[in-house]
């Protein structure tokens, strides 16, 4: 699907900034990072983006391809970031193609509303290997090609749910957790060897599965979750986008170790406000029917 250059890129951005780079990015074909990476080729970039999906990780690359003449976007479907071998042979396939990796964008997460009662370890788990052991094995895969660019750059996809915790997101809040102590470690680690490492939090984005499958409700919910964002709206893919940008431009060249939170300030008064609408308040959607918190003395 194509879309018009002021839906994903903010015009301030030099058409050729990341001309000669090339970017790998898991979870390129949904729909944050399928935009991280369309700004990236758009200003110059290469890029490999990685999938489970086959047909879906194909027909993304094909169409982020488009939007800038001679972009060479390779995608690679049917890849597992559970398995350190599959992102192994993804890497050494994107160096080979495309001259090598410069910009890593670890994306790739699972996520689906459950309360702790409800949830199996099974489910627990599910999370934690696709976020925590998926973002490890990326980092393992891809850092020795990132050691041989001069402008190596990492950025992890989070979130910040677990500022504060949040009901029925206890697994992805433990799994964020552990994404931004990795970053913190390889920060420190390798910022001295040329690598820099960040994370980027969105909050809700609009038209995005994420914020649907959060964001519970009609067009009325949505916009009274939207006036209790300091800034009075939803993020927007740009939003996201633009914030990628900095990070691996030259501008963002001393930033290392750093959580980018880009919601609006919606995190400061998060937690079980962040949920739905007037439809969704806490603790009612906990309890049973006329069930009161237990209270005590």
């Amino acid at each position: 699907m194509s879309y018009p250059e002021s839906h994903y890129l903010s015009p301030i951005w030099r058409d050729d900034l990341f001309k000669g780079r090339v970017a790998f990015v898991t979870g390129g074909a949904g729909t944050i990072c399928s935009m991280q990476t369309r700004a990236l080729v758009r200003l110059g970039a290469d890029a490999c983006i990685i999938g489970r999906n086959v047909e879906k990780t194909e027909k993304a690359a094909k169409d982020i391809a488009t939007v800038r003449p001679g972009a060479k976007v390779i995608g690679i479907g049917g890849c597992d970031v559970r398995k350190v071998e599959s992102l192994k042979e993804a890497a050494a396939r994107c160096a080979k193609e495309l001259g090598g990796i410069d910009f890593v964008i670890a994306g790739a997460a699972g996520n689906f509303l459950v309360s702790m009662e409800a949830m199996s370890p099974n489910a627990f788990k599910a999370v934690m290997d696709i976020d925590v052991l998926g973002t490890f094995n990326t980092i393992k895969s891809t850092m020795p090609y990132l050691l041989k660019s001069p402008d190596a750059r990492i950025i992890y996809v989070s979130a910040t749910f677990h500022y504060t915790g949040m009901p029925m997101q206890g697994h992805v809040a433990a799994a964020k957790a552990s994404v931004d102590s990795l970053m913190a470690s390889v920060a420190l680690e390798y910022g001295p060897r040329g690598v820099t490492s960040n994370v980027i939090s969105p909050g809700a984005i609009a038209d995005t599965e994420g914020a649907a499958r959060l964001l519970t409700g009609d067009a009325a919910a949505l916009k009274h979750r939207a006036r209790a964002i300091p800034t009075g709206r939803l993020g927007t893919v740009k939003d996201i986008d633009d914030a990628t940008v900095y990070l691996f431009s030259s501008a963002g060249s001393h930033v290392n170790g750093h959580v980018l939170v880009v919601d609006g300030g919606s995190w400061r008064r998060q937690g079980s406000l962040a949920m739905g609408g007037e439809d969704v308040k806490y603790p009612d959607f906990l309890l049973a029917d006329g069930e009161e918190p237990k209270v005590k003395l």
